[in-house]
């Protein structure tokens, strides 16, 4: 099997661009309101207090971490316990309604046209995730990697490796280099670039500074497959687009 992390020279009849994973909370869908409301609603029910600032610093966190940081505010309940409330807390809004991030589907149905690959890799457990996908047409995504199917989460490598090791046993040519992870946060860039994937950062809630082989946009809005295949070659950080 050739190795997949390995820069190659890619063969002229041969995509350019070899798989796109992809995000889900942020990145794809504008959740994280959805998961700070429903931290501050749950830390509330045991009179603690909760803000959007201190939701902020839970954004691209595994959610056990961020349930343990949601105990030591007060809510007296069991790690497990306090996910599926805020799963089924977030998932009910997502069922009224799902605000899309912009240029995501968009993005998406292109890659979906053209054959290439996607794969869904997010701290959400399967029953929030399944939601988003099901809004979505068939085939949008090849495989779902969820939090509770790892046992580290962002930003442990991880996620990405799992999503990434799925695909290559399914498709032997996928390489590392032509597979671009989107992300939205520190966390989740971290993970994606430490698995060793070509890394874009799309910041929205939290910022995400530069960082040497992340690549900063302001949008997907307007971005599609050339604008990836552009980065493949990319070997330092690119500084954010001034405009969105």
């Amino acid at each position: 099997m050739p190795d997949a992390s390995r820069p190659a020279e890619v063969p002229a009849d041969e995509p350019r661009l070899h798989a796109v994973l992809w995000d889900m909370d942020g990145t794809l869908v504008d959740t994280e309101p959805y998961w700070i409301e429903a931290e501050t609603e749950l830390v509330e029910s045991f009179g603690g207090t909760w803000s959007y600032e201190l939701g902020r610093t839970l954004v691209g966190n595994a959610l056990p971490s961020s349930a343990a940081v949601l105990q030591q505010a007060g809510v007296e309940l069991s790690i497990r316990d306090i996910i599926d409330r805020l799963i089924a807390a977030v998932v009910e809004r997502v069922r009224h309604r799902i605000p899309w991030r912009p240029g995501a589907r968009e993005l998406l149905a292109e890659l979906r046209e053209a054959g290439i690959p996607t794969a869904l890799v997010t701290m959400s457990e399967k029953k929030l995730a399944e939601e988003v996908v099901a809004a979505l047409p068939a085939d949008s995504f090849r495989l779902l990697v969820t939090g509770d199917m790892v046992v580290h989460g962002k930003p442990h490598p991880e996620p990405y490796q799992r999503a990434f090791d799925a695909l290559l046993a399914e498709l032997p040519e996928l390489r590392k280099d032509r597979a671009v992870a989107l992300e939205d946060s520190v966390p989740g860039a971290t993970s994606a670039q430490a698995a060793g994937l070509v890394t874009v950062a799309i910041p929205h809630v939290v910022p995400v500074p530069a960082a040497a082989g992340r690549i900063l946009w302001s949008t997907l809005a307007h971005k599609g497959i050339a604008d990836l295949e552009r980065l493949l070659d990319a070997t330092e950080a690119v500084p954010a687009e001034a405009t969105a």
